[in-house]
């Protein structure tokens, strides 16, 4: 059963790691996939053409999300190519890792404005598309990092806790209009780029972790086509936590 059929969907970072695995899913369940990249071109062609091979319509844009002028060119013209928007998924974001006393103003300036400005920003460029439609689900990534906090990652959490307050003010504001704004908080989750650190230390958090192993971009895209399809139609404000019972 394709449970986003006709759907149209925005997704952020969407050439790799957890957004790529989002659109990939998405379009087995025959949504139409917009998709932004920041560099990664040749990935993001080949994205293209994998998933207009599922027989859905799949476009990659290059923009940054982090740049209120560009998300709002990104809006218009993905309205242009798709037609209505049905889901956005704010999923662009970085890391800038340091402990405070080493941390630059700059590691912290860019951290905040691409995970969390980013959001700010795709929400305003979109919300006048939603409020029109009078419908609409918007899924915002946020992390385990966003809940608890960790050592080191000072800017990250603060960008990604501030990500749930900001969600959860926009199912006040958007929800009399039927949009609803919802949050993923990821744990620890297996990408392309955790494949490159040290395998001894990737299987310390492994053992760590109630279920005993990482989590994959699938397990994040399963909750998306959740919240982004009609099953979750009275869900909006909410947390949904996928870090295998590392925070419970």
């Amino acid at each position: 059963m394709k449970l986003l059929e006709g759907k149209n969907a925005i997704i952020t970072g969407g050439s790799r790691g957890i957004g790529k695995g989002i659109a990939q899913v998405f379009a087995k369940h025959g949504a139409n996939v917009a998709f932004t990249y920041a560099s990664s071109v040749n990935a993001a062609n080949e994205l293209e053409k994998e998933l207009s091979g599922l027989g859905v319509k799949a476009k990659g844009y290059q923009s940054n999300a982090a740049n209120f002028e560009e998300a709002q060119e990104l809006v218009k013209n993905v309205a242009e190519d798709f037609g209505k928007i049905d889901i956005l998924i704010n999923n662009a974001g970085i890391t800038k890792d340091n402990l405070l006393m080493r941390m630059t103003e700059e590691d912290f300036d860019m951290v905040i404005e691409v995970n969390l400005k980013s959001v700010f920003n795709m929400t305003k460029a979109i919300q006048r598309i939603m409020l029109k439609q009078r419908s609409g689900s918007i899924i915002n990534m946020s992390s385990v990092v966003g809940v608890k906090g960790n050592a080191g990652q000072a800017n990250y959490a603060a960008s990604k806790a501030g990500i749930i307050g900001f969600s959860k003010s926009m199912a006040l504001e958007l929800g009399s209009r039927n949009i609803r704004t919802n949050v993923i908080a990821p744990g620890f989750i297996e990408t392309e780029m955790t494949g490159k650190l040290d395998e001894k230390t990737v299987q310390g958090w492994r053992d760590s972790i109630p279920l005993k192993r990482g989590g994959t971009p699938e397990d994040i895209a399963n909750a998306c086509v959740f919240l982004g399809s009609d099953l979750s139609s009275y869900i909006t404000g909410q947390v949904l936590h996928i870090n295998g019972g590392m925070l419970t």
